[in-house]
Formats: C-alpha cells, sequence, structure tokens
C-alpha cells in the first residue's frame, strides 16, 4: 500500500520589527487553511527568541496539496509573509504529485520520497 498522506516543513527566519506582522499573516493562513478541504493539520511553532518559525502542514493527498499551492493561502497570503520574514529551509514528505513538484523548485523546497513505514 502507498501512503499518500504528505508533510510540509516549512522554516521561517522573521526580518526585524516584523514579528506582529508575521504573525498576523501566519494567524490569516491558519484560517483560510482550515477552510481547504484534505488540510489535516497547519501549524506554526516560534523559537525562543521569536526570530524563527517553523511551519508544519500535513495534507490527507497530493490532490490537497495542490489546491492549497492554487488557493488564496499561497497565491495570496504567502507572498505578503515574504515581506516579513525569509524561507530559511523548506521540505517535503511524500509525493506532492507531479503539479506541484513542478512548482517547487520555485520555492527552494527538497522532496523526501516515501520509502517504508507503517499504512494505517
Amino acid at each position: 500500500m502507498v501512503k499518500q498522506t504528505v508533510y510540509l516543513a516549512v522554516d521561517f527566519t522573521i526580518n526585524e520589527g516584523k514579528r506582529d506582522a508575521f504573525e498576523g499573516i501566519a494567524q490569516e493562513m491558519v484560517t483560510g487553511s482550515q477552510k481547504e478541504p484534505g488540510t489535516l493539520g497547519y501549524e506554526w511553532f516560534l523559537s525562543a527568541d521569536r526570530k524563527r518559525c517553523r511551519l508544519l502542514e500535513t495534507y490527507r493527498d497530493a490532490n490537497a496539496v495542490l489546491a492549497h499551492f492554487n488557493g488564496p493561502v499561497v497565491q495570496q497570503l504567502v507572498p505578503k509573509l515574504l515581506g516579513t520574514a525569509s524561507v530559511a529551509g523548506f521540505e517535503v514528505y511524500g509525493d506532492p504529485g507531479p503539479k506541484v513538484r513542478e512548482m517547487l523548485p520555485g520555492f527552494g523546497a527538497e522532496i523526501f520520497d516515501f520509502q517504508h513505514g507503517l499504512d494505517r
């Protein structure tokens, strides 16, 4: 059986003086992502010094990832977020599908294909 769940881990470095703006946009992204079918998790974690942040995303399958990448969270809010922070790392775990796979190099993402594990 092939595991269909797709996970994204995105690390951000928050620009000096932009933390409040960053956090506001991040909250908008959570609200928008909660409305997307197939989004199973969309969680932000701040470092103790509040200068770095990790976003962990979980999607049911490649179709859900594609819907997210084509939706307003990525198309409208990510450009705003990048005005407040820079991407320090981006990893994808699982198969995001051929269309998203083509988009990911533009985001600087590295893909780790699923190999072994327990399916539930």
